[in-house]
């Protein structure tokens, strides 16, 4: 296997975290975090399976093309000899059933999800056509695989490429048992997908938010909580997580960034953001250090 594009955590998630541990989100927003958490923990799940792979394929994570004015996202593709894999994967849990009528998913509640199938079949409808336009005509072998053990589905349809928790490891075997000796045009072929990847998803949906209403402090990296004090170079989170302060500093700047692209990064914001780092010059040797210096004295700030 070939890791040509590694899976990241998209913008939307990263914030939807941020905001989820300093203010209280709707309804609506909550769900959609957890569903976006839910989803990358599966897919990375997914990603220790294909890392497995022998060296004969190229791995392309987190496609999200545009064809024909129509946007589509593929979470996994594999491009072999012959054929190239696109993949629906899917962190689904608890039991579920296929309505053959409808040809929808269904909780057993009915409180219908999602069709993956449906999913899959639109991106392979317009990542055909978008290979054609550009002189590759590899034939395109889709498949949702649900990744959750504790996924069931109830009068599944037959004969559709749908691979279940139980058959993860048999359909990896599948796919090395593939012969495949990928070239130039392969390589090629990668890099023009990677090329067309849309950053800034159209599906972004966030809850409108302002700084004033986000609790401020300094959160643990690796279980979100609030840090209760810091002294000296490192603190040590209640989880046992150890980080050293300037790690610390740049990782909420990265977040200040992020939550609020129009704020200027200084001294004083980042003071106040914090908390509990009661050194404003620490802060400030902190942003000369790691950041671009614009502007004097009262008017600085860092880029």
């Amino acid at each position: 296997m070939i890791l040509l594009k590694p899976r990241v955590e998209s913008d939307e998630l990263k914030i939807l975290r941020f905001l989820n541990n300093r203010m209280i989100l709707p309804v609506k927003d909550k769900k959609r975090y957890i569903y976006l958490e839910k989803g990358y923990r599966g897919e990375m799940f997914f990603d220790q399976l294909t890392a497995d792979l022998q060296p004969k394929f190229y791995i392309i994570n987190d496609l999200c093309l545009e064809f024909n004015n129509s946007v589509f996202q593929i979470d996994t593709t594999i491009i072999a000899q012959d054929k190239i894999f696109p993949i629906e994967v899917k962190n689904y849990e608890g039991d579920f059933y296929y309505d053959n009528d409808s040809k929808g998913f269904f909780t057993l509640a009915k409180d219908e999800i999602k069709n993956a199938l449906d999913q899959l079949k639109r991106s392979k409808s317009l990542l055909n056509p978008l290979l054609k336009k550009h002189g590759f005509y590899l034939p395109l072998e889709g498949y949702v695989t649900f990744v959750n053990p504790e996924f069931t589905l109830y009068q599944a349809p037959l004969n559709e490429p749908i691979v279940y928790p139980t058959q993860l490891n048999k359909f990896m075997e599948k796919l090395n048992k593939i012969p495949s000796k990928l070239n130039e045009r392969h390589k090629k072929l990668a890099e023009l997908l990677i090329s067309m990847h849309q950053t800034d998803s159209p599906y972004k949906r966030l809850p409108p938010y302002e700084y004033h209403q986000v609790e401020k402090g300094l959160t643990c990296a690796k279980c979100q909580s609030f840090v209760p004090s810091v002294s000296g170079k490192y603190f040590t989170c209640i989880c046992g997580y150890k980080e050293d302060v300037e790690t610390a500093i740049i990782r909420s700047v990265r977040e200040i960034q992020l939550l609020f692209p129009n704020l200027k990064i200084t001294t004083n914001l980042v003071y106040e953001w914090c908390m509990v780092i009661h050194s404003k010059k620490v802060i400030r040797e902190v942003l000369k250090k790691n950041f671009v210096v614009v502007g004097d004295r009262h008017l600085r700030y860092y880029i």
